[in-house]
């Protein structure tokens, strides 16, 4: 099976651009190797705000609406392209991040890290390209990990997913990391690390090694307790900080078992594990994959995530729960404050014979929608996600509507068919928009009206997105000047630029001038990062710096 992509005590609320904070619990030494000399400092910080995260805040949307540099007039083949390639020492999955004025010992600078299967992590100066410092993940005597058998992450695994950085915690900031590796003697790991912004340090009580239990009889378990066992994970699922915990959310490799699906909160003051959830606890699967995305958080503390094929208990509760806790397959809501738990959920009619297909929804990421405005004047708050079965759906979060076997109609609205193909992304949002890449099709962006998206897209591109489609991102200022961003992925990937408002009228791709701005061989986790005029995007061996040309 093949899910493609298939992720202080100080705290402040996390949604929408706004920062929080946490972290995780384990031991081992992860770092090797002296940092590189910090370069003189970069200019001031650039106009732009941070992008902490992978796909910018808590809800996931996407989008960076402070961009005064690249609009629709500056970006075109004559005045943008390629402006630099920083190399890196493996394939770089997971997303670029960037923090804006960084106080240095030698200055100022505005950082990007980038992280990679090789298990290193990157501290770049935004602007000059200088390596501000550089980290091995790896523990004396380890290794990254090998692809475990699978085609997915290949041929190394080490940091998949995309790290987050909480710029409260500590002097200068903490970039969170979940890294593999493996020892001489074939033991795997799975270990959290949280480095000190400016130097790349391990801060006190990192790293730490994953490890976990939870009540049940499903995969990997003896005695009525399942383990979690770090050979048969890789933490695809970007990264959340809310609230002093940081989430980690769990893949498998391939379908191999012994696997079942995984989330884990750790404190970030005192390094402890403070919560565990297993979605199939009393089955098999459901582990998490998103393509690289991670859960969703909305203002009132839920998580939002979709789960891969897996056990699934038909038979119900009087409150319309698995009878067995199993939620594989399931579209899920999940409590963040105190123990993690499931609260509420939608599950497909056909969910079983979806997971005993492979055409599930754990394809796909989750996305909290703003609040929308439904006739009459009522206030809905929704989420959205899809799969590869090629619907959109959109549930309410208040009521998600559960399992129904007879029909989808438990969901808040059901998109059938609209995306012309399975879903191995996650979409975006900006102004009243919602934009889907769904594989082998072309980008599509589906208006809300009256709390309910459009039957069919409203605006699309003339060209189709490759195996595994694409995540777009979006830059503007404020609701002006916005342009939406997508990789093609193949050999070579291509960086396209699109007009919010009409994904019909394209600014600029790669290809137009190959020469000068090939992007060279894609990968699947691609998600472009935009902030303060520069576009990064994540290469096999390499971050490619797209701006305004001199």
């Amino acid at each position: 099976m093949c899910k493609a992509t298939k992720a202080s005590p100080t705290t402040r609320r996390l949604f929408l651009g706004i920062v929080t904070t946490a972290f995780v619990a384990c031991s081992g030494n992860g770092s090797s190797g002296p940092p590189a000399a910090v370069p003189g400092p970069a200019p001031a910080a650039a106009p732009g705000g941070d992008v902490l995260m992978w796909h910018n805040d808590p809800a996931r949307t996407g989008q960076y609406l402070t961009e005064t540099t690249l609009t629709p007039a500056t970006v075109n083949s004559a005045g943008f392209g390629l402006k630099a390639t920083w190399p890196v020492d493996g394939l770089v999955d997971a997303q670029p991040l960037y923090a804006a004025g960084v106080p240095f010992p030698a200055g100022v600078h505005n950082v990007v890290i980038a992280v990679t299967e090789h298990d290193s992590v990157y501290a770049f100066d935004a602007f000059a390209g200088s390596v501000l410092w550089q980290r091995s993940m790896l523990a004396p005597g380890e290794a990254s990990s090998d692809s475990r058998g699978c085609d997915q992450v290949m041929p190394e695994i080490g940091v998949t997913a995309t790290p987050v950085i909480d710029r409260a915690l500590g002097a200068s900031g903490t970039v969170f990391v979940t890294a593999a590796s493996k020892n001489a003697s074939g033991q795997y790991f799975q270990r959290v690390h949280a480095l000190d912004l400016t130097t790349g340090a391990e801060r006190p009580g990192s790293p730490v090694d994953v490890r976990a239990s939870y009540p049940g009889n499903g995969d990997n378990s003896a005695g009525g307790v399942v383990s979690f066992d770090p050979a048969f994970y890789n933490e695809r699922s970007a990264l959340l900080i809310a609230g002093g915990v940081l989430y980690t959310s769990w893949g498998s490799h391939c379908d191999a078992r012994p696997y079942t699906g995984w989330m884990l909160a750790f404190d970030e003051a005192t390094l402890a594990l403070r919560s565990v959830l297993d979605v199939t606890p009393n089955g098999e699967g459901g582990a998490f994959w998103g393509a690289g995305a991670g859960p969703a958080l909305d203002t009132g503390g839920s998580l939002y995530i979709l789960a891969g094929n897996g056990t699934f208990d038909t038979t119900l509760t009087p409150a319309g729960f698995p009878a067995s806790n199993d939620f594989g397959n399931g579209f899920l809501k999940i409590a963040s404050s105190g123990n993690l738990s499931v609260t509420d959920f939608f599950a497909t009619f056909d969910t079983v014979a979806q997971s005993n297909a492979d055409s599930d929804l754990g394809s796909g990421g989750a996305m909290v929608l703003p609040d929308q405005v439904a006739a009459g004047g009522t206030v809905r708050h929704l989420a959205v996600g899809a799969g590869k079965d090629g619907n959109i759906y959109l549930v309410d979060r208040d009521s998600m509507g559960k399992f129904n076997p007879a029909s989808n109609q438990a969901a808040y609205q059901v998109v059938i068919g609209a995306l012309g193909g399975s879903v191995f992304s996650s979409p975006a949002y900006f102004n009243g928009a919602v934009y889907y890449g769904a594989a082998g099709a072309a980008l599509k962006r589906f208006a809300l009206s009256a709390a309910r998206l459009g039957s069919t897209a409203a605006s699309q591109s003339g060209v189709a997105f490759p195996y595994p489609g694409a995540t777009p991102s979006i830059s503007g200022n404020g609701t002006g000047n916005a342009i939406v961003w997508a990789v093609e992925n193949g050999s070579p990937a291509v960086l396209h630029a699109y007009d919010a408002g009409d994904l019909t009228r394209e600014l600029y791709n790669s290809s137009q001038n190959p020469v000068r701005d090939s992007l060279g061989p894609g990968n699947k986790f691609i998600t472009p990062t935009i902030a303060a005029g520069r576009v990064l995007v994540g290469t096999p061996n390499s971050v490619a710096v797209y701006g305004l040309l001199p």
